[in-house]
């Protein structure tokens, strides 16, 4: 059990674990773009080839990744899921799952940015990483982890559970 005098290590801890993945996040976010900024420079280099089945494979591979990230946020967030979690493990246990579905989250918008670009290395067209990228972001946005979201839910589902005595 949690009591008043631990309060301030979870709030150090949340603010720890949400500066980390935060900058992770933007990292990546970052990474995306510098392999938009490759595939432009490399373009001339680029041999284009013509493959019909493997244009339409990348580019539904890329928006059924793009679905499946929030699919899979929404589910991992879900109340009832993060109610057990901070029940089982405490707000700290429920920290590090929010980090790890994040980031989790964040491999994922990986994953279709080097779709993207290996699309743009073996097709030779640079449009595949421009679009990749562009899912990649919206990915990296809609898993971007807001503070205060994270703050809420310790305060919700830890202090629902008498684990947290601090408020």
């Amino acid at each position: 059990m949690q009591t008043a005098n631990s309060f301030p290590d979870v709030q150090t801890e949340l603010v720890r674990r949400h500066k980390s993945t935060a900058t992770t996040m933007l990292s990546l976010l970052v990474g995306a773009v510098l392999l938009c900024v490759l595939a432009f420079v490399s373009q001339k280099s680029l041999t284009q080839r013509s493959n019909p089945s493997l244009h339409m494979g990348v580019l539904i591979a890329i928006l059924i990744l793009g679905f499946c990230a929030v699919a899979f946020r929404r589910t991992k967030f879900a109340a009832m899921r993060l109610q057990d979690i901070a029940g089982l493990q405490g707000p700290s246990g429920l920290l590090i799952s929010l980090q790890k579905t994040t980031l989790r989250v964040a491999l994922i918008g990986v994953a279709v940015a080097l779709i993207g670009f290996g699309a743009t290395l073996y097709l030779g067209d640079p449009a595949y990483t421009y679009r990749a990228a562009v899912v990649a972001a919206g990915v990296f946005l809609y898993g971007y982890p807001v503070r205060v979201s994270w703050e809420q839910a310790v305060r919700r589902y830890a202090s629902e559970n008498g684990t947290n005595d601090a408020e």
